[in-house]
């Protein structure tokens, strides 16, 4: 096993839980949930039919770079987006479809950190994204992170 791995942290949500489990809330007050960011609302009905027309490629797996319709559609929307008209995003060549951030971050960061340089360090902002600081541990870096005060905007100083 990779001995990095007794430097990560508990996940947040798994601290949250704990906490919770050893307190009652007030009664009178309505219950907010701190939980995972899993969807509160019910999936769109041209989602639900999108996805039962389609079951029978349910058992297979998609292309590893995804359709190139969708690597199209999402290059457009981010260079419309984030105005890069100067310089529009290729779907060939700039976008990945991923199955979520986590994937992403992770793969990416154990892709790019030369664990050949002694010491590596990966600057983050703090507050971070856990998976920041835990992908850098396991690809045998250092976080070094960024202060991002409200006073400064939350942008890292």
């Amino acid at each position: 096993m990779n001995p990095s791995l007794q430097q990560l942290h508990a996940y947040p949500f798994e601290k949250l839980r704990t906490l919770f489990a050893q307190s009652t809330p007030p009664a009178e007050h309505e219950k907010i949930s701190l939980s995972i960011g899993e969807p509160q609302h019910p999936c769109p009905p041209i989602v639900i039919n999108a996805l039962m027309e389609h079951q029978a490629l349910f058992s297979k797996y998609a292309a590893t770079k995804g359709l190139p319709e969708l690597r199209s559609a999402i290059a457009q929307w981010c260079t419309t987006r984030f105005k890069l008209e100067h310089a529009p995003l290729s779907p060939e060549t700039d976008v990945l479809p991923v199955s979520g951030t986590r994937e992403a971050l992770f793969s990416f960061t154990q892709a790019a950190i030369d664990r050949s340089k002694k010491a590596p360090t990966v600057i983050m902002p703090n507050p971070c994204y856990q998976i920041y600081e835990g992908a850098a541990l396991l690809a045998g870096a250092q976080p070094y992170y960024l202060p991002c005060r409200e006073e400064e905007g939350f942008i890292p100083n």
